[in-house]
């Protein structure tokens, strides 16, 4: 009798062991197909791009922030932890505006009254925290004076047709907005925000219309000192 129980309970741990085998197999393959998935579709930064993704990592000038890179002539965000290491890369909404400069007051126009040319997304080095916006919502406000923030995209007006240019290949119709910048709703939850909630992090914005060194004066400084430290 003892052998016949015996048996019927191996019987039972192995039908239970099966799936739970089989769940942790497919969990492992899903992130496999994932990590494939994301490399397969991760964007190669630009030659102005590793300009300055190299200088940041060499000089340390996060400190200890996570930060964000953002290719305005290419569209593209690319994100990182306080280390350094790559969080995922996105393309962007940005100004319809060309410029690397907030029009005067722009912070404290109603957006009716914000002309096209005015509409531009700053260049150069910000500290990012999240706070309150219209709407009782949460941005990460990337320059809170001049009302440029970072955040999902938004779709209510249709015409815009945000989602559609955000899937875009070419970066010609990325630019749309009044000089926030917008990223995918799911990219912002689940890798943006739980990076940034909890002590804000540093955003570099690529200039369009100047030398990269104009929108970060530090490289002037900092890029000769690491170049004499490897020699």
């Amino acid at each position: 009798m003892r052998s016949v129980v015996g048996a019927a309970l191996g019987i039972a741990i192995i039908a239970i062991a099966a799936p739970t085998m089989a769940f942790a197999e497919n969990k492992a393959k899903v992130r496999t197909a994932l990590a494939q998935a994301q490399s397969a579709t991760s964007t190669a930064q630009s030659p102005i791009t590793q300009r300055v993704t190299a200088w940041i990592a060499g000089s340390k000038d996060n400190g200890k922030m996570p930060y964000a890179v953002i290719d305005k002539q290419n569209a593209q965000l690319f994100l990182f932890d306080a280390r350094g290491r790559a969080a995922g890369d996105v393309p962007v909404l940005i100004g319809i505006g060309t410029g690397d400069d907030s029009s005067p007051g722009v912070g404290s126009k109603v957006l009716a009254r914000i002309g096209p040319a005015e509409r531009t997304t700053p260049s150069g080095r910000f500290v990012a925290r999240f706070g309150a916006a219209a709407g009782g919502q949460r941005v990460l406000w990337v320059d809170y004076g001049n009302s440029v923030a970072l955040h999902a995209v938004i779709t209510t007006n249709r015409k815009e047709r945000r989602l559609q240019r955000l899937r875009s290949p070419s970066a010609d119709d990325n630019r749309i907005t009044f000089g926030c910048i917008n990223v995918p709703t799911a990219f912002y939850a689940h890798n943006l925000r739980p990076l940034f909630q909890r002590k804000g992090g540093l955003v570099y914005i690529l200039p369009e219309t100047r030398p990269v060194e104009h929108a970060f004066p530090q490289m002037l400084i900092q890029q000769p000192m690491l170049a004499a430290q490897k020699q």
